[in-house]
């Protein structure tokens, strides 16, 4: 639900595994995104190349309308090569679920995660106008602003 001062309201649902960690909030007057947390029960080591879903302990009630986008931390990208495999990833309205995301490390050394580490920044937006799909016989009857109709060669005069 948007309210009047333009941000959105989110509902938050703690899981077990999350409690005893901060909620996810703007970090600075200007910040884009929130941080998310690992909610992980135990050290989590990741070797050069190997990737793991990491619980923020989460589920987030989106509003109709909006979508939750959850990207990597630039920090965490630059100081150990650990990224979010699928960036931006998608919060869907209707989802319900706790929010995890997939960590890779691109570094040449292991690192290691801690219960309470950044692992990612969560924004919510406005959806996108929802979507039709048509399907058409040949590419050539859908332009830049959407359907056209072929154009037929006029027939040479007889005569």
């Amino acid at each position: 639900m948007s309210l009047a001062d333009g941000s959105v309201r989110v509902l938050v649902r703690v899981d077990p595994e999350g409690r005893g960690l901060d909620l996810p909030r703007y970090q600075s007057d200007h910040a884009a995104g929130m941080d998310l947390l690992a909610a992980i029960g135990a050290d989590l080591h990741l070797a050069p190349g190997e990737r793991s879903l990491v619980s923020t302990g989460l589920a987030l009630a989106i509003p109709p309308g909006y979508e939750g986008q959850v990207r990597p931390r630039s920090g965490l990208a630059v100081r150990a090569g650990v990224t979010l495999l699928n960036a931006p990833g998608t919060i869907d309205a209707d989802y319900r679920g706790t929010l995890k995301v997939v960590l890779i490390n691109h570094g040449s050394e292991p690192v290691t995660i801690r219960r309470g580490a950044t692992i990612g920044g969560g924004s919510t937006i406005a959806a996108e106008a929802p979507a039709e799909m048509l399907t058409v016989a040949r590419a050539r009857q859908v332009s830049v602003q959407g359907w056209k109709r072929p154009v037929k060669k006029p027939k040479a005069p007889k005569g």
